[in-house]
């Protein structure tokens, strides 16, 4: 599944997001869904999110 959809996400989900400093290259960050900064249903690019580390990037994969 990808990211984009608010419904298909939730606090304390594996997921890949991509950082905003590696949307160029598009490298994968996986981590751990804290809580869900999108307020839309949806986005095109991948609901933002914020992972248990403090990193914030959209998600573009689900991983579970």
């Amino acid at each position: 599944m990808d990211g984009r959809t608010r419904k298909d996400l939730k606090p304390g989900q594996r997921v890949n997001i991509v950082l905003k400093k590696d949307q160029r290259t598009g490298k994968l960050t996986e981590g751990v869904i804290q809580n869900l900064l999108t307020k839309s249903p949806s986005h095109t690019h991948g609901i933002k999110v914020r992972l248990e580390d403090g990193q914030v990037g959209r998600v573009k994969e689900i991983l579970e």
